[in-house]
């Protein structure tokens, strides 16, 4: 990490949110979060990212030096108002899949850093259109593995990107954490692209 930026922490373990920071070189320490995730009764999708990401980083500022920079995320869709969440098993999953088949639905992230006292989040949404997915196809996409473990039942950087027809908004949102804007916050919280050199 550069000598004149402040300590930078990921409150995530997720290795695509990791490869997302260090694609615009940006270099931070892990710190693992654990909160409950479950959505409260009547909660919209937008609401749901922006409680957990910022009770994310809340939590991990806690734990570490003052001035430190926290950030933190988190990734969910809906369809149809539908939370999409990981499948309990291969029939979940399919069902999922097929609800999404020739359909859009929303993805939203939001992106929570925090130093101190300063706490700002902003909510990303993107809508991703899948053409028809017919379900045997859906069931070999199934022994893949990639679907077992995501939210939605798909990975639109793996195997899941041949059901993606187009997208409205941004890409790197729907992997994880929206580039742009998360440089954009960064900023002001002296944390800069491209840094130079790296110790993590």
């Amino acid at each position: 990490m550069d000598r004149h930026d402040p300590p930078f922490f990921l409150a995530s373990v997720s290795p695509r949110r990791a490869a997302l920071l260090r694609q615009i070189g940006i270099h931070f320490h892990v710190f693992p979060v654990d909160i409950d995730e479950r959505w409260l009764p009547g909660e919209s999708l937008t609401d749901y990212v922006a409680r957990l990401s910022s009770a994310k980083a809340r939590f991990a500022q806690q734990a570490l030096p003052a001035t430190s920079v926290v950030l933190a995320a988190d990734t969910a869709g809906a369809c149809h108002g539908k939370p999409l969440v990981k499948p309990a098993n291969e029939e979940d999953g399919i069902a999922m899949l097929m609800t999404m088949s020739g359909k859009a639905h929303t993805v939203s992230t939001a992106i929570s850093i925090c130093c101190g006292t300063q706490l700002e989040t902003r909510v990303v949404s993107t809508e991703v259109f899948f053409r028809q997915i017919h379900e045997q196809e859906a069931r070999r996409y199934w022994a893949t593995g990639e679907p077992a473990d995501k939210a939605g039942s798909y990975a639109i950087q793996g195997f899941g990107a041949v059901f993606v027809e187009r997208i409205e908004g941004s890409y790197s949102a729907v992997v994880g954490l929206p580039l742009y804007e998360t440089a954009a916050m960064l900023e002001k919280f002296g944390i800069r692209c491209w840094q130079t050199t790296q110790t993590e």
